[in-house]
């Protein structure tokens, strides 16, 4: 089946790195194992473009919004399908405000508080080209640096939930930041 133009140029491709990273940082441990977060990420990425009429005119950060709003309830379905003890309507809200704050985290990560519209659109394009970064590298280097930079774990919380020691944890992540450096600067 062709894929159709996107009239309102809303190119919502551009934002699944974004979105895996975001829903990587949120999926609870136990629905790792059951549930890739692509599949939650095209889930969102569907019903955005079902409902990309409604987001006409809209800014690039309202969009973004939205994208984390659908990707939350996207989480919390998951959840309510893996869990009895899902069944917590609160459960929804908590997903979509630690969406929220991992989000505030990658930005926080990335600079300082920029507030004109101009700024805004940056800051948005560099969380999208950081994201697209982190998925470029491997898996054990990413989860590191994702777990300390944008989750705030120390070193041995690291540690335990990759199984390895402290050192190996410490090479992992100067390796991770050393090769997210190197990508960050090639594609510039």
């Amino acid at each position: 089946m062709p894929v159709e133009p996107d009239p309102d140029g809303l190119a919502w491709d551009r934002y699944r790195e974004y979105l895996r990273l975001l829903a990587r940082l949120q999926m609870p441990p136990y629905l790792r194992g059951k549930l890739d977060a692509s599949d939650v990420v095209q889930q969102t990425l569907l019903e955005a473009h079902q409902t990309r009429a409604q987001l006409h005119g809209r800014s690039e950060a309202e969009r973004a919004a939205y994208l984390r709003r659908v990707l939350a309830h996207n989480l919390a379905d998951a959840a309510r399908k893996f869990t009895a003890a899902a069944r917590d309507v609160a459960r929804e809200g908590r997903v979509e405000e630690d969406l929220a704050q991992s989000s505030a985290r990658l930005e926080a990560w990335l600079a300082a508080e920029q507030s004109s519209p101009s700024q805004r659109a940056v800051r948005e394009e560099e969380l999208l080209h950081l994201a697209e970064a982190l998925a470029r590298l491997p898996e054990d280097q990413r989860t590191a640096v994702e777990l300390k930079h944008l989750q705030g774990y120390s070193m041995s919380e690291i540690a335990r939930a990759l199984g390895r020691s402290e050192t190996a944890v410490g090479g992992l992540l100067g390796r991770g930041i050393k090769n997210l450096r190197r990508i960050l600067d090639d594609s510039e």
